[in-house]
């Protein structure tokens, strides 16, 4: 039995009240029956949805640590742990307005959240504590200078990183319901910090911050690794502020490494593996089994049977359930089957070769001997309801017309191409012309003659081989149909013709095979159509180590090849999903861009200052796809979130620097010291801001089990574009600002432009 949601439902509430309903039904079952769930969408979901939450604290609990090493000091570290609850509780209460529900990619956002939403607080509570040791006695004091120096830089990171998510909310197809959840949640719970940081953390700084002391204090264990800490993060100041001073010596070598970062980041983007969402281990395998043209279903049920003894001894299966006479791919026939196989919960899969993959290979291997049948076998797809398989899924078309012989002759010698790719682990098709056939002649004139009308024939025939549904009767309170069919011992041959009777409109009797005649033949059991034109399914699976985009790309050439006049080709299910959102990203990531420049425009009031801050994303955005391509990644949809993200995070640091150097310009400083000047007071909150979201990061990257090869895709990016993108980033920035503001103030008609290469100094 299968249940399908209606359009708009909530899965998880459907299968729960399934199962409910079953619970209740098991109650009044024979002994020794039960019911047995075997492709419930929820064991991956809650399986996943559990992760994600222990993930979660997991991420919160190393964010509080990277804080307090850098603040030393539990009331300043209590701050920003408190905007995380803050944040996400808010958020929670948006999600409701807008109709989310609390699924992966909105958990998703939540755990980026966790390092992101103490951004605003930490940049808050760091600059408090500079005025503190500048020798401010007043908390509350210190508060309101800190927050009159830092309003403006945290109004502008909301405003590009929310500005950010907007574009992506009007992506459509698929590929928008991955964004707009993600985007949206991730863009509230940043407004939402932002909300924090300007109100609730100035006002707790004031209550909990107090005055520094310059008494000499206990050397304990943790003084001792604070004091050290300082000493090397004070040296490493110094060294950054010569590597600035350095470059902007020496700017060209700045622009060199830039341009060395974009042409890397354009590179792997047009090299990497492409694919619409990594194939995760959804927790079964689906069999497809196929027997040659004419074989009975008993011999079918043999060949099943010696399968099912290979599976069931596997020490990952939990059930196994078998069709005879039908397959998943093959379709209806007494030469087909299948097999549904639910493999044993994640966590007591943990053996090195129990994931899915290596699972399928060693069934493939186990099943070699077996000759006599064409056995499939592939997981069930990443998202439920495009298709039955994981792969690839297309459709050869017949756009002049042909013959089906024609086109089954086109579909092989397609096939033959594309198993011969290095991309290509298998590719298939259940289509086949030979099934026998009998075709019926009816003699029309000798019909009428006797006073029978075809409609009279056929609906016989209709009744006796095909079953039909006649009327309903009520039993015990119950409704059941009525459906009459001839028994199978008087239907099984063409002779049985002879054995059935036609009745006219005067209650006449004939024999049937009186006006008909039986012919052989052999054909399609049926023929599909594709948008109108008659087509052949096809699937396949690409080779372990190549991506779904290198299995289009390799359809894509084989076509060329292959394809006569008159024949084409169109992608389905997931496939063609995959195809029509990857021609939306390129523009989505354009307009990204394009709303944080404007955003910066009118901040900084200046149509040249932003690309300060835009020049500096390709170093963090080649990180994403360096980690991408090390751990042989693909450039999936969450690596695409991956670097959407962190254009408004990786602008976010390069708007702090840019900040703190405008505002030391205007009190008078050349522009190279006011470059230098802004790198060095941001650099501790940009660390600490930076690396919170790391290893915020890090539970993501090395997750196992259910949904892991989702939160490795965009965990291992998200880690290598923010690395890259501060430990060069911070390097390139002041070298751009120094530029840009250089090019500004020649624009603008500003005096003394001339001066600061040779004033600079640490």
């Amino acid at each position: 039995m299968a249940v399908a949601q209606t359009a708009g439902s909530n899965a998880q509430d459907v299968i729960n009240q399934s199962i409910a309903v079953l619970d209740k039904a098991q109650e009044s079952f024979p002994k020794g029956v039960k019911y047995v769930a075997l492709v419930n969408a929820n064991d991956f979901l809650d399986a996943s949805i559990e992760k994600v939450i222990h993930t979660l604290f997991e991420a919160f609990i190393l964010v509080f640590i990277v804080v307090f090493l850098f603040l030393q000091d539990w009331r300043s570290t209590l701050i920003p742990a408190i905007s995380v609850p803050v944040a996400i509780v808010g958020t929670f209460f948006f999600l409701d307005i807008f109709g989310f529900t609390i699924n992966l990619l909105t958990l998703f956002a939540l755990i980026l959240a966790v390092g992101i939403v103490v951004d605003d607080a930490i940049v808050v509570v760091e600059a408090v504590h500079s005025k503190l040791e500048q020798g401010e006695k007043s908390p509350l004091k210190a508060s309101v200078d800190a927050m009159n120096e830092i309003s403006g830089a945290i109004i502008s990171i909301t405003l590009v990183m929310a500005a950010v998510f907007i574009p992506v909310s009007f992506i459509t197809d698929s590929a928008g319901v991955f964004y707009k959840q993600f985007g949206l949640t991730l863009a509230i719970s940043i407004v939402l910090s932002a909300v924090n940081a300007l109100t609730l953390s100035p006002a707790l700084c004031a209550i909990f911050l107090k005055p520094h002391s310059h008494e000499e204090k206990k050397q304990n264990f943790i003084q001792r690794f604070f004091t050290n800490f300082n000493i090397i993060f004070d040296a490493f100041v110094k060294r950054y502020s010569r590597g600035v001073l350095f470059l902007l010596r020496k700017k060209w070598m700045a622009f060199a490494g830039l341009v060395v970062f974009a042409g890397i980041f354009a590179w792997l983007m047009n090299t990497t593996p492409k694919s619409f969402v990594p194939s995760e281990d959804m927790g079964g395998v689906f069999m497809d089994i196929s027997l040659p043209i004419g074989s009975n279903e008993n011999r079918t049920k043999e060949v099943m049977a010696k399968v099912e003894k290979i599976v069931e001894k596997q020490p990952e299966v939990l059930h196994i359930f078998k069709v005879s006479g039908r397959g998943m791919i093959s379709g209806s026939g007494s030469n087909n089957g299948m097999l549904i196989v639910k493999l044993k919960d994640w966590k007591d899969r943990t053996a090195k070769g129990s994931d899915i993959q290596s699972f399928i290979a060693k069934l493939y291997k186990e099943t070699a001997g077996i000759k006599d049948a064409k056995l499939t076998f592939f997981g069930r797809p990443t998202l439920q309801g495009f298709g039955n398989a994981a792969g690839f899924e297309l459709q050869i078309q017949d756009q002049k017309g042909g013959s089906i012989s024609d086109l089954t002759k086109v579909t092989n010698d397609f096939i033959d191409k594309m198993n011969q790719r290095p991309e290509i682990q298998r590719t298939f098709t259940s289509f086949n012309p030979n099934y026998p056939q009998y075709m019926i002649d009816i003699n029309v004139a000798a019909t009428k003659a006797a006073g029978f009308t075809v409609s009279d024939l056929l609906g016989t025939m209709q009744g006796y081989y095909g079953g039909v549904y006649s009327s309903n009767v009520n039993l015990f309170g119950k409704q059941y149909r009525v459906i009459y069919q001839a028994p199978f011992e008087s239907r099984e041959n063409v002779e049985s013709f002879n054995q059935i009777q036609v009745r006219n409109k005067n209650g006449e009797m004939a024999p049937l095979s009186r006006f008909i005649t039986a012919k052989r033949v052999y054909g399609p059991q049926a023929i599909g159509r594709f948008n109108l034109f008659t087509a052949i399914s096809i699937n396949g699976t690409p080779n372990p180590g190549f991506s779904s985009g290198d299995a289009i790309n390799a359809v894509e050439e084989v076509a060329k090849q292959t394809l006569p006049q008159g024949y084409g080709f169109e992608y389905s299910g997931l496939t063609r999903e995959e195809v029509n959102s990857s021609s939306q990203t390129i523009y989505i990531f354009i307009l990204c861009c394009v709303f944080v420049y404007f955003l910066l425009a009118a901040q900084y009031e200046s149509y040249l200052l932003p690309f300060a801050v835009m020049l500096s994303l390709p170093v963090g955005l080649a990180g994403v796809m360096m980690f991408s391509a090390w751990i042989g990644g693909s450039n999936n949809i969450y690596t695409q979130i991956s670097l959407i993200m962190l254009i408004g995070l990786l602008a976010k640091n390069a708007i702090l620097i840019v900040e703190f150097a405008l505002d030391a310009r205007k009190k008078g400083y050349t522009i190279g010291h006011a470059a230098i000047s802004g790198a060095k007071q941001r650099i501790r909150p940009i660390l600490m801001t930076s690396f919170a979201f790391i290893f915020g990061l890090i539970p993501l990257a090395v997750s196992t089990g259910a949904g892991a090869v989702g939160n490795q895709s965009i965990g291992i990016g998200a880690i290598g574009g923010m690395l890259f993108g501060t430990i060069f980033g911070v390097f390139f920035i002041p070298i751009l600002f120094a530029v840009f503001m250089y090019l500004q103030e020649k624009v603008s008609g500003k005096k003394d432009l001339e001066k600061y290469d040779g004033q600079l100094s640490e």
